[in-house]
């Protein structure tokens, strides 16, 4: 098998469905053979490690719930147990849970700062560990958001958390260049996917034709597509972005810091 990443083997959190299944799919097409996919859900998550199987590549399912320190910590040993090493890590599960500054609960608060910041920093941890140890170089990309910026009122400490992470990628890009080890992120904007069908059903009393009253008022008619940011998270891991490290990228058609004209 030939292409950029015929030598990755890589861990993917959120990996059963949306971006991170997207980001998997293309890590595939761009020759990786060794994955590893990560979700709380178990039926799902067996299920598209099944279908990504099916194209020859080696995908295991871990079970996984970020808000549990331990669970990020296992599934990378279980990575590294299996295929030997881990060299490429996608940290791409998220709550999004909603709440305000006026209305936010303290369990809220702890919920989205636990699974969106405090599991990818130990996931990450474990994986720059196995890779310093081995002394081979890693690359990691964490998926961000445009509310890192600011985000809307309702998404008081969703917001909060994706700057944390935003940070952590900064940071651990610095601790981690001496080990040739990359972190680098992006801050998506708002995307189509499963998880966000279900969101705006849940939260914002969404029916059928969302998507489409949505597309339709963005300016390039349609929501940021998961195959899109998929190849830059395919780029952001492999040689071609060469010694690339600390960036956070926006990955929007709305431009932070821009007013009406």
């Amino acid at each position: 098998m030939t292409g950029p990443h015929r030598d990755t083997v890589a861990v993917i959190t959120g990996g059963a469905q949306g971006l991170g299944y997207a980001v998997a799919g293309r890590l595939i097409a761009d020759g990786c053979r060794a994955l590893v996919i990560a979700s709380r859900q178990v039926g799902p998550g067996e299920a598209a490690a099944a279908r990504l199987g099916a194209t020859g590549a080696d995908v295991r399912f871990v079970r996984a719930d970020l808000s549990r320190v331990a669970d990020a910590i296992h599934m990378i040993d279980a990575a590294a147990t299996h295929f030997g090493r881990v060299t490429a890590l996608v940290n791409a599960a998220a709550a999004t849970d909603r709440g305000s500054i006026l209305d936010a609960s303290e369990a809220t608060w702890d919920h989205l700062m636990n699974v969106n910041a405090r599991g990818p920093f130990f996931a990450l941890q474990r994986f720059a560990q196995l890779a310093v140890r081995a002394q081979h170089p890693a690359a990691a990309v964490n998926i961000l958001s445009m509310a890192s910026h600011v985000g809307q009122s309702f998404l008081g400490p969703y917001s909060a958390s994706k700057a944390a992470l935003a940070n952590i990628t900064r940071n651990a890009a610095n601790a981690l260049r001496a080990h040739r080890i990359r972190v680098n992120g992006i801050n998506c904007g708002w995307m189509d996917t499963p998880g966000e069908d279900e969101t705006q059903r849940r939260w914002h009393g969404a029916g059928d034709g969302w998507l489409a009253a949505a597309e339709a008022a963005q300016p390039f008619g349609m929501l940021v597509k998961p195959d899109h940011v998929a190849g830059l998270v395919s780029y952001l891991l492999g040689p071609d972005s060469g010694v690339m490290t600390g960036s956070v990228i926006d990955f929007d058609q709305n431009v932070s810091g821009a007013y009406p004209e």
